[in-house]
């Protein structure tokens, strides 16, 4: 696993407006696109900065991803694409792109008109290979950590099942990450939500980063394949969850505090 390049804590401004965009994606890359366009547009509304997609956004896993894995210049990421000039805000959304040994790559796109260089992709790192999945059977593993800039903020990126690895958050936080945006298609099952809540508290300490992570909502019925609990929230450098939504659909708007990352790492400076 390699780490990006360092940046400085320091932010060109002390605030941010994050969002996170619990929704329900389903097999259609169509009609899922139109599910971005419209809580982006929600988003926007409600002053976000930046509005985090859940994991699986482009389709819901138990698709045949193979079959609707696009290229970043895919019609779908371009209607991310479009969906965040319009708006004038970043957005991260989960995908999946071709990979060269036939898999796919699962995949995070950042993209928006704030967005230095325009935009960044993320290819998820550990894969869902347990409680009875086998991702990496469809999923070819990213090598390479990602951040990028945003106004002068460094964002990291994490998906889902990297939530469960701390080194991965440490090294974001190294490399000067003060937002992680971590996208998910968190499987229902017992002890999944406490796992969950746990994990994203733990992860925003050992990033010292503010974490955006935004879920999947949950669904009736749920089959094998996961879906999603819901349960999307923001949690401060500190563990501290600022804001939480529930099991169904929902956005969920906050307000950060961009200085509190500076102010932690030099209070404990454990990176």
């Amino acid at each position: 696993m390699n780490a990006p390049a360092t940046h400085s804590d320091s932010a060109g401004r002390g605030e941010l407006v994050v969002a996170a965009a619990q929704i329900v994606s389903s097999h259609d890359p169509v009609a899922n696109l139109g599910l971005v366009h419209e809580w982006t547009a929600r988003a926007a509304a409600a002053g976000a900065d930046l509005v985090v997609f859940p994991e699986a956004t482009m389709a819901c896993f138990g698709t045949r991803l193979r079959e609707i894995a696009e290229p970043l210049d895919g019609p779908f990421a371009e209607g991310v694409r479009v969906a965040a000039r319009a708006h004038g805000v970043t957005v991260v959304v989960g995908m999946f792109e071709p990979a060269d040994d036939g898999r796919v790559h699962n995949t995070l796109l950042a993209v928006g008109p704030r967005v230095e260089g325009g935009e960044a992709a993320y290819r998820k790192i550990h894969l869902y290979d347990a409680f009875g999945s086998r991702e990496s059977a469809v999923v070819c593993p990213g090598e390479e950590l990602v951040t990028f800039r945003m106004e002068g903020v460094t964002i990291g990126l994490a998906t889902c099942f990297d939530v469960r690895f701390a080194e991965q958050f440490t090294a974001l936080g190294r490399a000067g990450a003060q937002v992680v945006c971590l996208p998910t298609s968190w499987g229902d099952g017992p002890g999944k939500a406490e796992q969950w809540d746990l994990l994203t508290r733990a992860r925003a300490m050992d990033a010292q980063a503010w974490v955006v992570a935004a879920g999947q909502a949950w669904v009736a019925g749920q089959g094998t394949e996961p879906l999603g609990i819901g349960r999307s929230c923001v949690v401060d450098p500190v563990g501290v969850v600022r804001a939480r939504l529930g099991a169904t659909e929902g956005l969920l708007v906050t307000t950060i505090e961009l200085d509190l990352v500076a102010a932690t790492r030099a209070r404990i400076p454990i990176l």
